[in-house]
């Protein structure tokens, strides 16, 4: 089982971004030193009320601290993409972490992000199948012509190609059942989100590996999950340190329409101890033990992407909690 650090680069727009990033710059370096495998960036456009960091720039800021850990962006909203650049970016990318780069993808769901960059949210399948198609054959032929929907592309062959052959592994964020569905036909893995009740997981891993046998393809052998998880000397201190935190966080989920892009069955519009049940792993070291082999055992989940702080949150607590993951959790977790 591996551990990664999902790095909280959304913060409030009041703040100073430079000082965030010095902070972020701290936790990688201190994740890396008590054995973190990874970390991983997400991506939002116009996230007020927050101010947000892009992931692919970030991550490249991160390598360096990072050395040989993994930089996975995760997610990139690939419905609003142009191929070309972001194939350019990723091969840069890939180059300069020596190969150590994961792309995950996404459609996304908030309307402001697909009216910026004059999307209708209609396109967003289409357009997330033909990017990710046009990207791979850039990453693998030798001249690519292509004449889509979206987007047309006359006779190119891309130079500054990924590290990876025959590209770095794609991830596929998926929320509703149709796209789980979809994350088994196209990506390499399913990951998995981070807003689903377990037993909801639990249902759509079954949905997952259906797909994946009607479509003659093999259960990965990496199963990426995001959680959010807080870990303290003892359960009462983890909640009471994390909740204004985490709570406003998903507030403004329920605000942005995440809750509508999950399973009719799941909500986020909940008072919080309704709302952390089957979701957050908060607790001691020994409780966030369990809770992660859980996830290992009813999903076969063995890549845990951890977001272990939130917009507002103390950097001397978010250092407390990674040196607590990798003191009292990683050590338990190793040949799980």
């Amino acid at each position: 089982m591996q551990l990664g650090l999902q790095l909280n680069s959304q913060h409030l727009a009041t703040e100073n971004m430079q000082d965030r990033l010095q902070e972020l710059l701290e936790q990688v370096h201190l994740a890396q030193a008590v054995g973190f495998h990874s970390i991983v960036a997400p991506q939002h456009y116009l996230p007020a009320p927050f101010q947000m960091l892009q992931p692919l720039p970030l991550l490249a800021r991160m390598a360096a601290e990072a050395r040989q850990m993994r930089l996975i962006a995760g997610i990139m909203l690939l419905s609003l993409q142009n191929p070309v650049a972001l194939a350019e970016d990723i091969g840069t990318l890939d180059a300069i972490c020596h190969g150590q780069f994961t792309l995950g993808v996404a459609l996304g769901y908030r309307e402001p992000e697909f009216q910026a960059f004059g999307v209708p949210k209609a396109d967003a399948v289409p357009r997330l199948i033909e990017v990710l198609t046009v990207l791979k054959r850039l990453w693998t032929e030798e001249k690519v012509e292509h004449q889509g929907r979206f987007f047309t592309i006359p006779g190119v062959t891309l130079t500054t190609r990924p590290v990876q052959h025959p590209h770095p592994p794609i991830w596929m964020g998926a929320d509703s059942d149709s796209a789980v569905r979809r994350a088994a036909r196209l990506a390499d893995t399913w990951y998995i989100n981070p807003h689903a009740r377990l037993e909801t997981l639990e249902r759509q891993m079954a949905l997952y590996r259906e797909t994946l046998a009607e479509r003659g393809k093999p259960f990965p052998q990496e199963i990426p999950i995001r959680r959010e998880l807080f870990v303290a000397k003892d359960r009462d201190t983890a909640l009471r340190t994390c909740l204004p935190y985490l709570e406003r966080k998903y507030q403004t989920y329920v605000s942005w329409g995440q809750s509508g892009a999950l399973p009719q069955e799941d909500t986020l519009d909940l008072p919080f101890d309704e709302l952390r049940d089957q979701r957050f792993i908060i607790g001691s070291p020994d409780d966030c033990v369990e809770q992660l082999r859980l996830y290992r055992q009813r999903l076969g989940a063995n890549h845990f992407l951890l977001r272990v702080q939130w917009a507002g949150m103390p950097q001397k607590q978010v250092l407390e909690a990674i040196t607590l993951v990798g003191e009292r959790i990683i050590p338990y977790l190793r040949d799980v």
